[in-house]
């Protein structure tokens, strides 16, 4: 595991680094949570390799609420280093030094093998997450890609909406998932270089 925690996260210098670079919130469009290939799998190789030859990183539309998330992110972050103790920060997560794939935690636990996944939805969606009382299906592959990553032992997933109970829940290793996604990034890395040497010959 290689901590890159000299480049802030949202900075152009994080930018950058994630041009070309599949990340663990971007894992869903290659495997689905059922270690199937995703129907996004072309389009984002697409993505990625157009970033790759014009070294631009692509621009992602932002809506209000992800804005507004964005926003209570640290409030998120002092309440469950109240509940759960010290929570280090850092720009991007690589697996080792090839640097091919990574994630970008919302934080690491100081004193356990653990990362954390901050989420602040809208009310409703906060309501219904706290009501199911467990991970959200769209957000299996990214927190099981981010223990792939990291191969930190567990993950905690932090729902947050002021006013509410924040929903925190310890989300273990799923090794058969996390060894398909493995594989699936892996290969999705080797058929964007392929790609990539094709359209640049």
């Amino acid at each position: 595991m290689q901590i890159i925690s000299d480049i802030e996260q949202g900075t152009a210098a994080w930018h950058a680094c994630r041009i070309g670079n599949p990340g663990a919130s971007g894992m869903s469009k290659i495997i689905t949570s059922q270690g199937k290939a995703s129907a996004s799998r072309t389009k984002y190789m697409y993505q990625l390799a157009g970033e790759l030859i014009t070294g631009e990183k692509t621009e992602t539309y932002q809506t209000a609420a992800m804005a507004r998330g964005h926003e209570i992110e640290p409030e998120a972050r002092e309440v469950f280093e109240f509940n759960y103790g010290p929570v280090d920060q850092c720009g991007l997560v690589y697996p080792d030094h090839t640097d091919a794939y990574h994630c970008s935690p919302d934080g690491l636990l100081r004193d356990e093998p653990a990362g954390l996944e901050i989420k602040s939805p809208s009310l409703p969606v906060a309501v219904e997450y706290l009501d199911k009382g467990k991970l959200p299906t769209e957000y299996k592959i990214q927190v099981q890609g981010s223990m792939m990553v990291t191969g930190l032992e567990y993950w905690y997933f932090m729902s947050y909406f002021p006013g509410l109970k924040p929903l925190v829940l310890k989300v273990e290793r799923d090794e058969k998932l996390i060894s398909q996604i493995r594989d699936a990034v892996e290969g999705f890395c080797r058929d964007m270089m392929d790609l990539v040497e094709r359209l640049k010959a």
